[in-house]
């Protein structure tokens, strides 16, 4: 363990006591099993009990973020010139977790640390899993008992870092007080492996071998080295037929799981369970990863004191940016230090609200909105139009699976419209085939035509998307609800072909303001919808999940007065 100290804190803080930083590296910590983590951990040098904000991951604890993500560094670095000034040097910034040097001064011990099978802590890599979780416990339970900590630790992190927060909260450890999980699933079947039952392979084949394997421990070839003494950030080398044995194949164990089974089930929390005070902030522009997770968390939890917070932007902007750093730090100061800084006056839900160019921040006290007009806009297939008249009479059209699909329009919206919450299609198709997969891509068109594309959390986005394996229709009919879907994914039920039946496909929340004149679009294919020119990460193209012939046939659409094929959305009235 090396330790070393750093200079005041952060200047122009509203704190009437700054700290120094203490910097102690490689500590170990053992757990149940024998095995031994290293964690990372910052602290104030001065004497005293503080509380403790954790994250345990796979990504490295000593990888710096321009290291390990150097595009995306550049472009937070412009959004936010003052990242590595203002108080801090950024020489300890890592990537999807807290800057130390924004937090130690203000009176918290931060702590990072590496799950096993990765970084400088040796054992078996298997992400998500019930021993990973186990793990995460057990170092919450150290932190929280030893002589620098007053007993209250709180979780903070995104993405990964978020997903195992859903997990180890509903295992309650005794020391955890108040967790904040920014942009992370909390479903790993519905939020992340499959999306409406059909495999997300694009993002999963490569975040493992970039995110995954080059931090596994004792991965020599690793491309990252430790800033502080030039050794890679993954400890003493191990040769490849180790490697391969020390770690579970999990892509591999992911297409071997196309039905929520208990494998996933592990893998996701019994969100009921989590009854510590929690912060869950989402991203608009995330369809595809970890919007579904955070809205769901929020809802799904059994904490009686729990807040929603959405916004806009890449998925690791807004976490640094000072605005979002003060309410991370006004939260925990409340239930970590105890602090009646007003906290429990905030508004239960705080919405960025889309805009063509930007955001409307906005406070509300309930999710979905209670004032929310569920409104019907029924598919034409003889026009392709999107209206609010039902249809009089029967229509129906076409499009090849993996050819081009169908697009519905609005006309132009005579006044300025907003949506914001859940969307539903319900859908009539009939298949050539015994199985059909439906992509539903919510578009929005300026007066003249021209797409407004948003800068997703992920990649150029639009308005929202929504999946659906047709053979993957049954609903779990305790958790749906009128204006929201929610499929069992517990079995196959394959189509006839040439039979009409009944899809009801969840699309993902949004929301957007729509301005005056403009219209909505709704793009119905087979096949995952890329803007022209941009390669999409999220991909669905799994050749053992898509490569059939069931999905490669020819997809109908009708709409009628029997059948009748209509988008909910949630229109929200003029204040």
């Amino acid at each position: 363990m090396n330790a070393r100290t750093q200079g005041p804190g952060a200047s122009g803080s509203d704190d009437s006591t700054q700290y120094t930083l203490l910097f102690e590296k490689n500590v170990t910590i053992e757990v149940s099993d024998g095995a031994r983590l290293s964690a990372n951990v910052f602290r104030p040098r001065e004497p005293g009990r503080y509380p403790v904000i954790m994250a345990a991951g796979v990504y490295g604890k000593d990888v710096h973020f321009a290291d390990g993500f150097k595009p995306q560094w550049e472009k937070l670095c412009r959004l936010y010139p003052g990242l590595c000034e203002d108080g801090s040097t950024g020489k300890y910034l890592r990537w999807e977790t807290v800057d130390p040097e924004r937090w130690v001064p203000h009176g918290y011990v931060v702590i990072h640390v590496d799950a096993r099978g990765s970084g400088k802590s040796p054992g078996y890599l298997d992400p998500m899993s019930p021993r990973e979780i186990q793990d995460y416990y057990e170092a919450i339970e150290w932190a929280g008992t030893q002589s620098w900590s007053n007993g209250k630790v709180g979780l903070i992190g995104i993405s990964y870092y978020a997903a195992t927060q859903w997990l180890v909260a509903a295992l309650r450890p005794p020391h955890l007080a108040a967790i904040v999980p920014w942009e992370g699933r909390s479903d790993h079947y519905r939020d992340y492996g499959y999306h409406g039952g059909i495999m997300s392979n694009g993002f999963l084949f490569s975040w493992w071998p970039k995110q995954v394997l080059s931090n596994q421990h004792g991965n020599a070839n690793t491309p990252y080295r430790d800033r502080d003494d030039g050794l890679p950030t993954t400890g003493p080398a191990l040769d490849e037929a180790m490697l391969l044995g020390n770690r579970n194949d999990y892509p591999a164990e992911m297409a071997k799981h196309p039905l929520c089974d208990a494998w996933h089930k592990q893998r996701s929390p019994d969100l009921a369970r989590i009854d510590v005070p929690l912060l869950s902030a989402g991203n608009w522009g995330g369809p595809g990863n970890h919007l579904r997770g955070n809205i769901e968390g929020y809802l799904r939890a059994g904490s009686k004191q729990k807040w929603l917070s959405m916004h806009i932007g890449t998925h690791y902007e807004s976490f640094y940016l000072p605005r979002y750093v003060a309410m991370q730090r006004r939260f925990f100061d409340h239930f970590l230090k105890g602090e009646d800084n007003g906290w429990q006056d905030t508004a239960p839900v705080q919405l960025s609200i889309r805009t063509v160019d930007g955001e409307i921040r906005r406070d509300e006290n309930e999710f979905p909105l209670a004032r929310t007009r569920w409104t019907r806009y029924y598919l034409h297939p003889s026009d392709a139009s999107l209206t609010l008249r039902e249809p009089a009479g029967t229509s129906e059209a076409s499009f090849e699976a993996m050819e081009t699909g169908l697009h519905f329009h609005t006309a132009p919206f005579e006044q300025e419209t907003e949506i914001t919450g859940f969307i539903t299609l319900r859908l009539w198709i009939a298949s050539t085939t015994r199985d059909a997969d439906i992509f539903a891509v919510l578009r929005l068109f300026d007066p003249s035509g021209k797409e407004v594309i948003f800068d997703g959390a992920h990649e150029p986005t639009p308005v929202t998307r929504g999946w659906l394996r047709a053979s993957h229709r049954k609903l779990d009919e305790a958790m749906t609800t009128p204006y929201r879907v929610y499929h069992a994914h517990d079995e196959i039920q394959k189509l006839a072909p040439g039979t009409y039946y009944p899809l009801d496909v969840e699309i993902w929340p949004t929301s957007i303001v729509i301005p005056k004149g403009y219209r909505l679009g709704l793009t119905l294919q087979g096949k995952d919808f890329e803007f022209e020119n941009v390669k999409g990460r999220l991909t669905h193209t799994h050749p053992a999940d898509r490569g059939g012939e069931d999905f490669r046939g020819r997809t109908t659409v009708c709409s009628g007065p029997e059948r009748p094929s209509y988008l909910v959305l949630p229109v929200i009235p003029p204040s």
